[in-house]
């Protein structure tokens, strides 16, 4: 890992989106450098939680291990920040700004995950409708451009395959409102209609 780039990413990612996730980087050796970038990113110095701290005393007490210098790396946070409790093994993730940071381990994330249950906002749902044709994709890539430049608010996944010695696609079509994506799967099956590629609503 390279400090310096992790520190230009996480400035652009957290500028551009609403929540940043990280993993991995957060553990007791001298190559976990993912709290000292993010301090960094952030102008901030790196700071011992006494929470964590406490954490980490709990849970060695616990297991009838040492905390060690090594391990108390793990209560090191970017100041000003607050924690994420760890129910597998301990040592807490950390969340400053719109920054999360968790663990590598993907069990160990996954606990971390539903203690943050409730606590993230999440956008508006995405609503979707599907429209099927036997044709290459090639054939309507223009078609698909044109629908999608007049129905500005959608998007279009197109999902190629072969069946029964032919090629088709399914289109799917997104959107925040449902009227909007249907109005769009309309329009887009009638050109399929008129360019000779009969429209399958749902799917095929």
């Amino acid at each position: 890992d390279v400090e310096e780039k992790i520190v230009k990413a996480v400035n652009e990612l957290r500028a551009e989106n609403d929540y940043l996730f990280t993993t991995g980087g957060i553990g007791p050796t001298h190559d976990d450098i993912t709290v000292d970038a993010i301090a960094a990113a952030l102008g901030v110095p790196v700071v011992v939680h006494p929470e964590a701290e406490a954490m980490l005393i709990r849970h060695y007490e616990k297991v009838g291990g040492e905390l060690t210098e090594a391990r108390m790396r793990m209560a090191r946070v970017p100041e000003g920040a607050e924690l994420i409790p760890n129910p597998v093994s301990g040592a807490p993730g950390i969340v400053v700004g719109n920054i999360y940071v968790m663990a590598g381990i993907p069990h160990i994330t996954a606990g971390m995950l539903e203690g943050l249950t409730g606590q993230l906002e999440g956008g508006n749902p995405l609503v979707s409708v599907t429209v099927g044709a036997y044709s290459p994709e090639s054939e309507v890539s223009e078609m698909l451009k044109e629908v999608m430049a007049a129905h500005p608010d959608t998007a279009i996944g197109s999902y190629p395959f072969f069946k029964e010695g032919q090629y088709g696609s399914n289109f799917v079509v997104r959107a925040e409102d449902e009227s909007v994506a249907q109005a769009c799967a309309d329009d887009l099956g009638k050109r399929l209609d008129a360019a000779g590629f009969e429209q399958v609503p749902g799917g095929i």
